[in-house]
């Protein structure tokens, strides 16, 4: 029963040092039980090692994307084509059923 003169009791409102969504370590040993008990001991190397070349892969694309993005921003927020064709105009080049480098070359001639 709560009486006023008691206090909660400490552990009730303690909270773990570290991040907020870091697991104990109870809770990684489960973790890698059902792992263990999911994939076998023997895949689990494989396992790990596919998970961090995703990872290294995922941080790759953000990089990348980050790179194109600063340079569309770079350009006015114009993609590399938007570019060209405004160039293209400039110049009195027809783009219609060209490639890009074939407008590119077309520009250099103007």
């Amino acid at each position: 029963m709560f009486s006023p003169n008691h206090s909660m009791d400490e552990s009730h409102t303690k909270h773990s040092e570290g991040p907020a969504m870091m697991p104990s370590s109870s809770e990684m040993l489960f973790i890698l039980a059902v792992f263990i008990l999911f994939f076998g001991i023997e895949r689990l190397p494989k396992l790990a090692r596919s998970l961090g070349m995703a990872k290294g892969e995922f941080q790759k694309g953000i990089a990348d994307s980050r790179t194109v993005t600063e340079d569309d921003l770079d350009r006015g927020g114009k993609t590399e084509n938007a570019e060209l064709v405004e160039k293209a105009d400039g110049a009195g080049v027809d783009v219609e059923g060209k490639t890009v480098d074939e407008v590119e070359s077309d520009i250099e001639e103007e």
